[in-house]
């Protein structure tokens, strides 16, 4: 994914998904821990703008997963995703430098 900062907010504002998963995401954001959870959920700790474009694949199996009905479906493992993606999300810089040369 070739995706800027920027990019990865709007990803993220943009998403649809069920009120309820959206709200068990944001309350278990003060339980996460990055050392402890990312790599539960992907591979290793990269930096948060390597680590988004893996959350967002996985979130994006697990809702389709979701919305098939599949019993494999897990809404924990879910929200642990989601909770991840927002807390990856939130350590990106707000205003990137811009490093364009002159």
């Amino acid at each position: 994914m070739s995706a800027n900062r920027t990019d990865f907010r709007t990803l993220l504002a943009d998403l649809r998904r069920p009120q309820l998963l959206i709200r068990a995401a944001r309350l278990g954001l003060a339980e996460y821990r990055r050392d402890r959870d990312l790599k539960r959920l992907i591979d290793g700790q990269p930096a948060p703008d390597r680590s988004i474009p893996k959350l967002l694949s996985e979130e994006e199996r697990m809702e389709e997963t979701r919305q098939r009905g599949d019993a494999g479906y897990s809404v924990a493992r879910h929200i642990e995703v989601m909770i991840a993606l927002m807390a990856e999300v939130s350590l990106l810089p707000r205003n990137p430098p811009d490093l364009r040369l002159v």
